[in-house]
């Protein structure tokens, strides 16, 4: 008898393994069909939380249950549950669930099963964002429930059209893209299921503002989220301010005859290291440099922090035209979170303006600006002093090339807030470029020892400028 080789055998094999589970298939039962029950519904026809009936959305498959805007969601009792016919859930009536996070729930009806998401949802009452003629940005204190907004003194106020958003399912009244007369304060009233608030908004004129914060987006929604922190709580703050943009500077749009402070705070993940960098980075403040320039030379002072501090080697500021050699930082949407207080030093500058009035920490050479917990992105323009590199082996050297005074120091003594003296009838320039000093942050900041300091130094620096 003749052997089968290996090789054809093991063919054989695979050939009869598929007949025989393609015999399999098809032999499952006598008449074809399968034993799997997958007609099944898996349908929340109707639940409730506590009293509160949620809203079933289908094409989702989300549940919502609307509640109070201060309702304890920590603990609910799920008080009915009604399911497609036949169906099944894992949860059950008079379950306790916590609905401060949403929770998922499997309805399985037969061979089939569906994922639902459950949540909770608090009634919120909120204008989001306020804006005049799609221009002029309100400035909106949540706690006093006022919006003020700026605009130039050329604007017809009785004709200004809002664009409000507000929270989800909420309406506001009187509505928005209308236009109303804000002559006189007016007041707006959002509604939303339980909740209820009525925001008064105040329209202020401007024909020569005291005080600009400049920036390269149009208006105050195109800043990023630092800087937009920095000139909401100026608009608030200080009387007679303005934001603009360098193009309105550069077109002539704003009147600079009485404005004594111009405040950039400039923010760009990643950082913006060296003169050369700076310079591709904001064209929008180089094309308009000599008209800063002019301001300047004029008797007009500048507060720059972070990296707008490489502007004065443009405006004839620094003598040797020199910028922060030494420069760095992360990203607003991965910060580092810092394990202790965080603070730069004084040393010797202690009766300076700037640091008067300042929450103090353990050092009492250390200005303190945020606390454990706090989310930074550590972004830095600083001078590197020693003779290992950078040009200034010395402060008295720094001072002498730039014609900067030194008033903050990193522990490295590397030199992270500075100013330009007024002379000659020139403005004066407070810088701060420390690392430290940081506007926004996505941690609740309400319980920082520190971070109050933050908002007092910067009002100091204006106010000491504003006397120039």
């Amino acid at each position: 008898m003749k052997k089968i080789s290996s090789k054809f055998a093991h063919y054989l094999y695979m050939v009869l393994a598929v007949v025989a589970v393609a015999f399999a298939t098809t032999a499952c039962s006598d008449d074809n069909t399968s034993d799997l029950q997958l007609s099944g519904d898996c349908t929340i026809q109707s639940l409730v939380l506590d009293q509160y009936e949620g809203t079933v959305d289908l094409a989702s498959r989300t549940v919502t249950v609307r509640v109070p805007e201060t309702y304890n969601t920590d603990e609910m009792t799920l008080a009915k549950l009604e399911l497609s016919e036949g169906a099944t859930a894992d949860l059950a009536v008079n379950d306790k669930l916590n609905m401060s996070v949403a929770h998922s729930m499997r309805v399985t009806n037969g061979d089939v099963f569906l994922d639902w998401t459950i949540k909770a949802m608090r009634d919120e009452a909120k204008i989001l964002s306020f804006k005049l003629n799609g221009t002029y940005v309100g400035s909106i204190d949540e706690t006093a429930k006022t919006i003020s907004v700026f605009v130039p003194g050329g604007v017809d106020i009785t004709k200004l059209v809002p664009n409000i958003t507000v929270s989800e399912n909420a309406t506001v009244t009187p509505q928005s893209d209308m236009p109303l007369d804000f002559t006189n304060p007016v007041q707006f009233t959002v509604e939303n299921n339980t909740a209820k608030a009525t925001y008064t908004v105040t329209v202020k004129q401007i024909d020569k503002p005291t005080m600009l914060f400049v920036g390269t987006a149009n208006d105050v929604t195109g800043l990023n989220a630092e800087e937009a922190d920095a000139c909401n709580w100026m608009l608030q703050n200080v009387s007679n301010s303005l934001y603009v943009s360098f193009a309105d500077i550069q077109n002539g749009s704003v009147d600079l005859s009485e404005c004594k402070v111009i405040w950039w705070h400039y923010h760009k993940d990643g950082g913006v290291d060296g003169k050369a960098a700076f310079e591709k980075a904001a064209p929008e403040a180089i094309n308009v440099a000599a008209k800063l320039r002019d301001f300047y030379n004029a008797g007009g002072s500048f507060l720059l922090t972070r990296y707008a501090t490489n502007l004065p080697a443009f405006i004839g500021a620094v003598k040797n035209e020199g910028c922060p050699n030494n420069c760095w930082g992360g990203k607003e949407d991965s910060p580092d979170i810092i394990g202790g207080p965080w603070n730069f030093f004084m040393n010797g500058n202690n009766s300076h303006a700037i640091y008067q009035n300042l929450v103090a920490g353990d050092n009492a050479n250390g200005v303190y600006t945020c606390d454990t917990g706090y989310g930074i992105t550590n972004s830095t323009a600083q001078w590197h002093i020693g003779a290992d590199w950078g040009g200034y082996a010395s402060n008295e050297i720094w001072e002498s090339e730039t014609g900067g005074k030194a008033l903050g120091f990193g522990g490295d003594g590397a030199i992270v807030v500075w100013e330009f003296p007024a002379n000659a009838g020139k403005g004066g320039i407070i810088c701060i470029g420390s690392g430290c000093y940081d506007w926004h942050t996505t941690v609740d900041t309400s319980s920082d020892r520190y971070h109050q300091n933050v908002e007092t130094m910067t009002m100091n620096a204006i106010n000491y400028l504003m006397n120039k």
